[in-house]
């Protein structure tokens, strides 16, 4: 569990906000699920009851928290809306003219926190590849990317594949993965300070949140959570 520094000259309840953002996105909190009291956040972080409302409601207008009456704080359903086709970062960025690299910050082997085995239908504490790379258009970073992949799925899989290939193409080729759907949900959200480090953009200005499940028949064989720059991405859908 994080913790508040009372020393910051970051305000404390901003410090809040970012911790319960990284509860929920570390999967401690699930869709729906309900978060501790005020009472009892006030207990946690030692903090005063108008500072930890001031953090609910900031978390409450991004639409990442709502209040039930009576029953408490619960961690908000997404919106979801649906592409039209299966894609590949790489491969649009083709289409677009634009020359499509990846920088591989990590890869870990690690085990399936709550979130994650949930989204890749696994047990707890399973192996599971880590990935995380900046995907870059002619040299310019434009998205964030956290990736899990079932490591008996891709049992062997290398860095330096990742790093020298398209990771889908490494899935065709190295593993016969024939790719049926994907499920994509998709949200702008605040940027944090570290992803607008990272992609080189304001924080001031929200980013696309894009989180995907790739199936290859009934299996899913990836999850995978993006930051994509909102002055950069913009999504179409065409309804028939």
């Amino acid at each position: 569990m994080g913790s508040i520094d009372k020393t910051s000259r970051m305000p404390l309840y901003f410090q809040l906000v970012e911790l319960i953002m990284k509860d929920i996105e570390e999967g401690k909190y699930l869709e729906n699920e309900k978060i501790p009291s005020e009472r009892e956040l006030c207990d946690i972080y030692q903090l005063s009851r108008v500072t930890v409302r001031q953090a609910i409601a900031e978390l409450e207008k991004m639409n990442i928290l709502h209040k039930e009456h009576g029953r408490g704080t619960f961690v908000s359903p997404k919106m979801s809306q649906t592409l039209q086709k299966f894609y590949s970062f790489t491969d649009e960025m083709i289409k677009l003219g634009k020359s499509p690299s990846s920088k591989v910050l990590s890869f870990d082997i690690v085990k399936a926190n709550k979130k994650v085995a949930r989204k890749l239908n696994c047990a707890i504490d399973t192996k599971v590849f880590e990935i995380i790379r900046l995907r870059y258009a002619d040299d310019d970073a434009m998205m964030y990317e956290r990736t899990y992949l079932p490591y008996h799925r891709f049992e062997g899989l290398s860095k330096s594949a990742i790093e020298n290939y398209p990771m889908y193409d490494v899935f065709r080729t190295e593993y016969d993965v024939i790719f049926s759907k994907a499920e994509e949900t998709l949200k702008p959200v605040t940027t944090r300070d570290y992803e607008a480090d990272l992609l080189n953009t304001n924080p001031a200005i929200p980013s696309m949140k894009i989180e995907r499940i790739t199936f290859e028949d009934d299996a899913i064989i990836e999850y995978t959570i993006s930051i994509a720059r909102g002055d950069q991405f913009e999504y179409r859908v065409v309804l028939d």
